[in-house]
């Protein structure tokens, strides 16, 4: 399977499919983005894709990058990854990373939870 063709299964299983960025000045990003950050790295054996979107996850919460961390954490609810275990990424980076970290990802968590139907446990 070519590089281009990994990037793509893999943005499959996160996203749900290949988003289509239709920017012209996003054009190179989006082939880097997709044939080598999902082509390359995302396709590696070592770690799960699930392991790795739980990682993606805490490190966007870390470091503030709100756009970023919303899209993956559809992609990680895509890939049935509980509104409740990513209350723990987000505890767990607060203790981490900073309070306002984990609070700012609790807070895109639960706005995309509400948004798209879900609820969290009552222990959440």
């Amino acid at each position: 399977m070519s590089r281009e063709e990994k990037g793509k299964a893999a943005m499959t299983t996160v996203f749900g499919g290949v988003p289509n960025e239709q920017r012209p000045s996003f054009k190179v990003m989006s082939k880097l983005t997709s044939d080598y950050l999902f082509g390359e790295i995302w396709s590696r054996e070592t770690l799960s894709t699930r392991d790795r979107s739980l990682i993606t996850v805490a490190v966007l919460c870390a470091t503030g990058k709100e756009p970023q961390l919303k899209a993956h954490l559809r992609g990680a609810l895509n890939q049935d990854i509980t509104p409740d275990q990513l209350v723990e990424v987000m505890i767990h980076v607060a203790h981490y990373s900073g309070w306002p970290s984990g609070m700012n990802g609790l807070s895109v968590l639960t706005e995309l939870v509400e948004e798209m139907g879900l609820s969290f446990s009552e222990d959440a």
